[in-house]
């Protein structure tokens, strides 16, 4: 089999009370859209589940993978340590992959981990989704083309057939950071027209559009799904698929968008 779900999801700390103490209702659409992704993936009863996260190990010129028997981490960055996840890692499909990105020459692999520790964007969707007896694939972005991107998305994709493995991909990632005067980065007319191009290309079922969008508004935008999404349309090319936007906010300045997208057996 291949990748039978993927999604786009966001990953701000304060979804879960012991760090939002009441914030989180504000972004009560994306605590919904949340349980229903995870009530789906759980339903799916997948073998694999791999996470690209913006904030898992970065290098500029390579993509991370998570290496080892599994990780553990909590949200003790956000004052609250006892929000805890711990995975086991898929070492056979991380195994496979790197030969796979190898032999397509994608600059990937498992050198150079500096912090095994997992990291709130692999976090978030892990604990919506539950435990289960599915492992997990973690993988890093870099300050790589998108292209080099979406071409890790394509050797995912058929490392999981390969393997006969039911795979949910999941992009971890935020739009911009710059939709309010008072949010994280301030405001940047890029920001809310950048969000704008993400939803449109979701409903419209043209998620290869992003290798379309133009290097300033991205850059303007101040995001972090970008690359993410670039590796979910690499993972989607060739296939057709059915996407739909299950909610989208930005009440303290961040896009939270989440996603899902169906490829057609």
């Amino acid at each position: 089999m291949a990748i039978i779900r993927a999604y786009l999801a966001p990953h701000p700390p304060l979804i879960f009370p012991e760090i939002g103490r009441g914030e989180e209702r504000a972004i009560q659409a994306t605590i919904d859209s949340y349980e229903r992704m995870g009530a789906e993936i759980r339903s799916s009863a997948p073998d694999t589940v791999v996470v690209v996260s913006p904030h898992s190990v970065m290098y500029r010129d390579y993509l991370h993978i998570s290496p080892g028997r599994g990780a553990s981490g909590n949200m003790g960055a956000f004052r609250a340590p006892q929000v805890k996840v711990t995975v086991d890692y898929d070492e056979t499909f991380v195994s496979r992959l790197c030969a796979r990105a190898e032999e397509g020459g994608v600059p990937a692999g498992t050198e150079g981990e500096r912090d095994p520790s997992l990291d709130h964007g692999t976090m978030i969707p892990l604990r919506f989704i539950g435990k289960g007896d599915y492992r997990v694939v973690r993988i890093g972005i870099a300050s790589l083309p998108l292209a080099v991107h979406a071409a890790l998305g394509r050797a995912i994709d058929s490392v999981s057939a390969e393997l006969g493995r039911k795979t949910v991909f999941i992009a971890s990632g935020d739009l911009s950071h710059r939709l309010k005067e008072d949010g994280p980065y301030g405001f940047a007319p890029e920001g809310p027209a950048f969000d704008r191009k993400i939803l449109g290309l979701i409903k419209n079922n043209t998620i290869s559009g992003v290798f379309s969008l133009e290097a300033g508004l991205c850059e303007g935008a101040g995001e972090c799904g970008l690359r993410p999404l670039a590796v979910l349309a690499g993972v989607l090319e060739g296939r057709k698929h059915r996407s739909e936007l299950y909610s989208y906010e930005g009440p303290f300045g961040v896009g939270y968008a989440l996603a899902g997208f169906v490829p057609d057996s």
